[in-house]
Parts: C-alpha cells; sequence; structure tokens
C-alpha cells in the first residue's frame, strides 16, 4: 500500500508532506483551539508540534492537506501502522485541520479519499481517537466509524494519561456508510 499517495478531491488535495511544509503548517497548528480537545493539548507550541513534524516525516505516510481553492495548507493526516496480515489493516490518525475549514465538509473529504484510497489495499481502517475528545468522536459517528471493542492504549500527556479508543471502518462498512458517493 502506498501511504503516500497524491489524492484530489473536489475541495482537497493530499499530498506527502515535506519539510519544506514546516512553516505553513506550523501556522495551522500554532492555534490553541485546534489542540484544545484533544489528549495531546500543548501541541500547539513550537517545541511540542517540531517534534510532532519530525515524527511525521520520520514514520512516512504523512499528507499535507491542501485547500484546493487557496492553495494553502490547511492541515494534516497520516497512514500509520499498516498490516498485511487477515486482509490488511491501516490506521488514519494523527489529523488536524484549521478551525476555519471545521464544520464537516472539508473532514468528510479528507477521510472519504483516503478510506477509499487504503481500502483498495486493506479490509479495515481503524482510527484511534482520545476517549474524552468528542468532537473527534462525534465526527467518527458521522462518517461511520463504529466502535471496535479494541483497546487503543493509555498515551501520557501534559495533561496525564489519556486513554483512547478505536474507531473502525471496513471495506463493506465504507461502501454502505455516508461516505459513499
Amino acid at each position: 500500500m502506498d501511504r503516500q499517495p497524491v489524492l484530489e478531491g473536489e475541495r482537497l488535495l493530499l499530498r506527502p508532506l515535506t519539510p519544506d511544509d514546516w512553516h505553513a503548517l506550523y501556522a495551522v497548528a500554532s492555534d490553541p483551539l485546534v489542540w484544545k480537545l484533544h489528549p495531546a493539548s500543548d501541541r500547539w507550541k513550537e517545541d511540542v508540534f517540531r517534534a510532532y513534524f519530525a515524527d511525521a516525516l520520520a514514520q512516512g505516510g504523512a499528507l499535507a492537506v491542501i485547500d484546493r481553492e487557496s492553495g494553502a495548507i490547511i492541515g494534516s493526516s497520516r497512514f500509520q501502522a499498516y498490516d498485511a496480515a487477515h486482509g490488511g489493516s491501516v490506521e488514519i490518525g494523527w489529523t488536524f485541520l484549521a478551525r476555519s475549514h471545521w464544520g464537516g465538509a472539508f473532514n468528510r473529504e479528507m477521510k472519504r479519499l483516503m478510506l477509499a484510497h487504503a481500502l483498495r489495499f486493506v479490509e479495515r481502517v481503524d482510527f484511534r481517537v482520545g476517549e474524552r475528545n468528542l468532537r473527534s468522536r462525534r465526527a467518527m459517528e458521522k462518517i461511520g466509524g463504529k466502535l471496535s471493542g479494541r483497546d487503543g492504549g493509555v498515551v501520557e500527556t501534559v495533561s496525564g494519561p489519556a486513554r483512547h479508543v478505536v474507531y473502525e471502518i471496513t471495506r463493506e462498512s465504507f461502501a454502505a456508510g455516508p461516505l459513499t458517493l
């Protein structure tokens, strides 16, 4: 599976993240309200975001999200934890968008593009979401994500330990779900 494809939709272009994207992406990430409900609520700080950005480049699978109308980088997402066993799975996560692009249409298109790409190669896509991140949990439900019952683990954050839950979308549920064109 190509974890850094170029994906085009009506509103968005997703392309591999590069080191040259630092300034534009940090301009989006430096808004504390983007991270308010996120377990890593201090990710707006430059030193914290630098580590996040470096990890995104090192892990591979990171995509810059670009508003096609303006040409501006408005966020990022990743394909991680690809596993070819048992029909295959991959995780989509580490996603954030500029507040100017909140409200559904952009996130829906981004996830539709990423899911359509991934589900050509794997049977299941997982999304690990902070248990208390109600905004992300509602967004998962709106795009057809179902709680898997699998443990998403605990991540240490500036606020203490943050438990995660795992949502999933299968090839079958995607085909019958709310993101189908």
